[in-house]
Order: structure tokens, then C-alpha cells, then sequence
């Protein structure tokens, strides 16, 4: 991993950092994650195990640090390292169509929800939920879904342009 990926990759997770300080909580202490946005546009631009690792490892200690869900550091730390190397893998499925807006949108709204079922999951077992799963699911996981794919429609074409034009390589 070189070092122009690595500036990539912390200027991604940093701006993701900011949404996910700056958005506030919306239902029972949880809150819309838009640090999912640019881990996964991470993903999509350096697809390889060292990126998903790191990305995984750093979006995750970062969420935790900056939760609003009692209880939520473990569970997001264990949410955002499981849903970066899944949606690793459906990126590799289709990997002939990732370049696509279509498949980079579903694709984020599939991992939003994946880490909603993964985040919602682990909290359950270590910390327990302040209401009913399918509350929690619906209140929050599928609006987050809906606005982290906005996002990556209005994101993604304008982060891979700029991608194109520099000197920066992505797979």
C-alpha cells in the first residue's frame, strides 16, 4: 500500500469522522451512519484485503469514539470491521459492474443494511437495545440506507473523476 493511497483512505475516513460527529442521534440514542458512506467509497476505490482491513479497523474505533448509542463502542467497532470485508465480497462478486453507479448504489444501501443487522445484532448480545429490534431497524437502519445511497450517487461520480484525473492508481 503506497503512501497515496493511504492519504485516500485517511481523507475519506476523516471527512467520515466529521459527518458522523456532526449528525445527531434520531431515535433512542442512534443515529444515521455516514461514516458507511466513505468506508465503502474506500472499498470501491481501493479494492484490496490491506485497505478493507485498515478501513475496517479505523472507521470502527473512530465510530465507536464519536456513538451515541449507549453501549455502542464494542458493537460498532465489531459492526464496521464485519460489514467492510462482507461488502468486500459482493464488491468481488460484481466485480465486472462495480464501476457502475447502479451497483456502487445498491451496493451501499445492501451494506448500510448489513451493518445496521451486524451493529443492531452485537448490541443485542453485549449491551442489550433500549427498545425493539425491528423499531430500532426501521427507525434508523432503513432511513440511513436510503440517505447513505443519496450520498454515494451524489459522491461517487465526483470522487471517481477526480481519481481518474490525478496520479493516484485504483484498481
Amino acid at each position: 500500500m503506497n503512501t497515496k493511497t493511504l492519504v485516500s483512505l485517511s481523507l475519506l475516513v476523516g471527512i467520515g469522522a466529521a459527518l458522523h460527529t456532526v449528525v445527531p442521534g434520531i431515535f433512542l440514542g442512534m443515529k444515521p451512519d455516514m461514516m458507511l458512506t466513505m468506508m465503502f467509497l474506500g472499498i470501491i476505490l481501493f479494492p484490496e484485503k490491506k485497505s478493507v482491513l485498515l478501513l475496517g479497523i479505523v472507521t470502527g474505533l473512530i465510530s465507536a469514539l464519536t456513538t451515541t448509542f449507549p453501549g455502542g463502542f464494542v458493537p460498532n467497532i465489531i459492526d464496521k470491521f464485519v460489514t467492510a470485508f462482507l461488502f468486500f465480497v459482493l464488491l468481488t462478486f460484481i466485480k465486472k459492474f462495480h464501476h457502475s453507479i447502479v451497483s456502487v448504489s445498491a451496493l451501499t444501501a445492501i451494506g448500510t443494511i448489513i451493518s445496521g443487522i451486524v451493529f443492531l445484532g452485537s448490541a443485542y448480545l453485549i449491551v442489550g437495545l433500549p427498545g425493539p429490534f425491528l423499531s430500532l431497524f426501521a427507525a434508523v437502519v432503513l432511513p440511513a440506507a436510503a440517505v447513505n445511497t443519496i450520498a454515494m450517487v451524489v459522491v461517487y461520480p465526483i470522487v471517481n473523476g477526480i481519481m481518474k484525473k490525478s496520479n493516484v492508481a485504483t484498481n
